[in-house]
C-alpha cells in the first residue's frame, strides 16, 4: 500500500510517501478500512518532529482520523460489518490506503457529509466531548471560553457548546478567523493580535467570571486563564502551543476552588474510547445528521501533498479542518 512514512524526526524533508508498504491485518476485534480521506491535526505535526510519543502498539504512521470503506473485519467482530462507510479514529496509520482501528472506534458517516468532511470529524469531536463534556463539566448557560476557535478543535466546541445552551468566548488572530468563529454561533470573538482577551474579559465579567476555559496554548495564558475563572471555575488544557511550563499562583486556586486537569486523547484504552464513540453516537450524531453543528474545510490535499498539508497547519492561517484525499 502507499503511506507517509517518517524517515527522519524534524522537518517535513526526513517524511516521503512510500508505495511498496504490507496492508495492515486486523485483529479479533478489528476492521480494515480502505481510505478515502484523512484528517490533519496537531499532533501529526509533533509526531513528524519526534515530539509526540506514539504508543508502543500503534503504528508509526501519522494520522488519527479517517473515513472509508470497511473491506475486512476480525473473526470476533459483531457490530460492523465488509461494505459499511464510516468515519473513524485511528491508533495511528491513518496517512495510508489502508489502516486498522477497533470496530468500535468506526462511527456512521452522518447525513449530508461528504467522505472528506467526515474524515475531519473524530479527532477533534473525541477530544472535544472529553475535555469539554466530560473533564469540563459543561452545563446550560455557563460561560465558556475557547482559545483558538478558528481550530479544528475550536470549530466543534463553539458548535457543541451553543448547543449545550452555553455562553461562547472565544480567541482568535484576526477579523477573518474571527468572522468565521461568529459564524459558528460564537458570542463574543476577541483577536488576541490587536487585543488583549484576559484585560477585555476581565474588565466584562469582572463580578461573574468565566465558568470553563478550554485551552490549548499554554504558557503566559494559564495565569490569566486562572484569574479569569469564576468560583469552581474549571481550566481545561489540551496542548501547550507557547510551552508547558507555567507559573501557579496557589492562593487562587484555594480561594476560587478552582479545578485545573488536562488529557490527551491517544493513550487512552481502547474501552475509553470505546465509551466515548457510543456517547458521541447518541448525543452528537444526531446533530450532526440534523446539521445542527457542520464540520468546515479549510483545505483538500492529495496525499502525495501533505506536506503542503502540514506547512498550511503550521502557517496557523487555516478555518476548520484541513484534509488529505486518497479517493
Amino acid at each position: 500500500m502507499k503511506a507517509v512514512i517518517i524517515n527522519k524526526f524534524g522537518d517535513l524533508e526526513g517524511s516521503i510517501v512510500k508505495t511498496d508498504l504490507d496492508v495492515p491485518r486486523p485483529l479479533e476485534k478489528e476492521v480494515l478500512i480502505k481510505v478515502k480521506a484523512a484528517g490533519v491535526n496537531r499532533p501529526d505535526i509533533l509526531q513528524r518532529q519526534g515530539l509526540y510519543k506514539v504508543p508502543n502498539d500503534a503504528s508509526p504512521i501519522m494520522g488519527l482520523e479517517v473515513s472509508g470503506e470497511i473491506i475486512e473485519t476480525g473473526t470476533a467482530v459483531t457490530k460492523k460489518k465488509i461494505g459499511d462507510r464510516v468515519c473513524a479514529l485511528v491508533p495511528g496509520g491513518g496517512y495510508a490506503e489502508y489502516v486498522v482501528t477497533n470496530e468500535a472506534h468506526c462511527l456512521p458517516i452522518p447525513k449530508g457529509l461528504s467522505m472528506e468532511a467526515a474524515a475531519g470529524l473524530c479527532e477533534c469531536l473525541f477530544t472535544v466531548w472529553i475535555n469539554m463534556v466530560k473533564l469540563g463539566q459543561l452545563k446550560e448557560n455557563d460561560i465558556f471560553l475557547v482559545h483558538g476557535g478558528s481550530s479544528g478543535i475550536g470549530m466543534f466546541a463553539i458548535q457543541l457548546a451553543k448547543q449545550l445552551g452555553a455562553t461562547v468566548l472565544a480567541t482568535v488572530k484576526n477579523k477573518k478567523k474571527s468572522d468565521f468563529c461568529y459564524s459558528l454561533g460564537a458570542d463574543q470573538v476577541i483577536q488576541y493580535s490587536v487585543e488583549n482577551f484576559h484585560d477585555i474579559l476581565k474588565g466584562k465579567n469582572k463580578t461573574q467570571g468565566v465558568d470553563l476555559i478550554l485551552d490549548m496554548i499554554g504558557g503566559d495564558y494559564f495565569e490569566k486563564n486562572v484569574d479569569l475563572l469564576r468560583d469552581e471555575g474549571r481550566l481545561v488544557n489540551i496542548a501547550f502551543l507557547k510551552g508547558n511550563s507555567v507559573k501557579l499562583d496557589l492562593s487562587q486556586l484555594m480561594m476560587k476552588r478552582i479545578n485545573l486537569t488536562g488529557s490527551t486523547l491517544r493513550p487512552r484504552t481502547v474501552e475509553f474510547k470505546s465509551k466515548v464513540a457510543s456517547e458521541l453516537r447518541e448525543t452528537v450524531w444526531p446533530l450532526l445528521d440534523r446539521q445542527k453543528i457542520g464540520v468546515y474545510i479549510d483545505s483538500i490535499f492529495p496525499l502525495e501533498k501533505f506536506k503542503d498539508a502540514h506547512m498550511r497547519m503550521e502557517s496557523g492561517n487555516h478555518l476548520g479542518k484541513i484534509i488529505l484525499s486518497l479517493d
